[in-house]
């Protein structure tokens, strides 16, 4: 019998890769707004963990998938976290100079766990978020209990608007807003995005390419 030739190990350079992620309908047509430095293969599997495939139709081109910065755990429910801060210290006054009978540990303690409640849900509502740029559709998908969906053809936005709160221009965020009527008034709102200029910009141009 002939001895079988074996293959060497694998040294320096000729060690093997991990097996490359492979794409699985409807998330194979990916534009470069989507895949940049990452593979269609890897951009491919990360559409597919941030979307319900029945969302997209057949041969649908994702052309941007975003979610809001992770500052939006924080800034969205500043307002109300100011408000917790600001009536723990109203109750801890009033116990101190009123004689309440509560303690300053248990005061700060039930704010504390307030606190951590409202950002746990903000997290949640943070996750839920999703927002999509196709050739053929605008949506948005938000909501923890209930979720909204939103979705509107490229045809029918009139306008966008960008916007940029103070707290906001101070993280170097934006909000778009989209409009499907020839008014002042949004349908849609995609919040708190990183690089807002590059994403106004990105969807300015698809407008302009797809929508017929």
């Amino acid at each position: 019998m002939t001895p079988t030739a074996t293959e060497p190990p694998p040294t320096g350079s000729q060690r093997t890769r991990p097996p490359r992620l492979r794409a699985s309908p409807p998330y194979r047509r990916l534009a470069e707004g989507l895949t940049g430095e990452t593979s269609a293969d890897e951009a491919a599997a990360r559409a597919a963990g941030m979307l319900p495939a029945e969302l997209l139709q057949p041969g649908e081109i994702i052309i941007l998938l975003l979610k809001p910065s992770a500052w939006f755990i924080l800034l969205a429910p500043l307002r109300a976290l100011t408000g917790i801060v600001v009536l723990a210290m109203a109750v801890d006054i009033a116990n101190t100079y009123m004689g309440m009978g509560l303690s300053r540990q248990n005061t700060l303690l039930a704010a504390l766990t307030i606190l951590l409640l409202r950002l746990f849900w903000q997290f949640l509502e943070w996750l839920s978020r999703v927002y999509v740029l196709t050739d053929r559709r605008i949506i948005t998908v938000a909501g923890v209990i209930r979720v909204r969906v939103f979705e509107t053809p490229l045809q029918k936005i009139q306008h966008t608007n960008l916007l940029f709160s103070l707290r906001e221009r101070l993280f170097g965020l934006g909000t778009i807003a989209f409009a499907t009527a020839g008014t002042a008034i949004a349908e849609t709102y995609w919040l708190m995005l990183h690089s807002p200029l590059q994403v106004h910009q990105k969807i300015v141009q698809t407008l302009s390419r797809y929508r017929h």
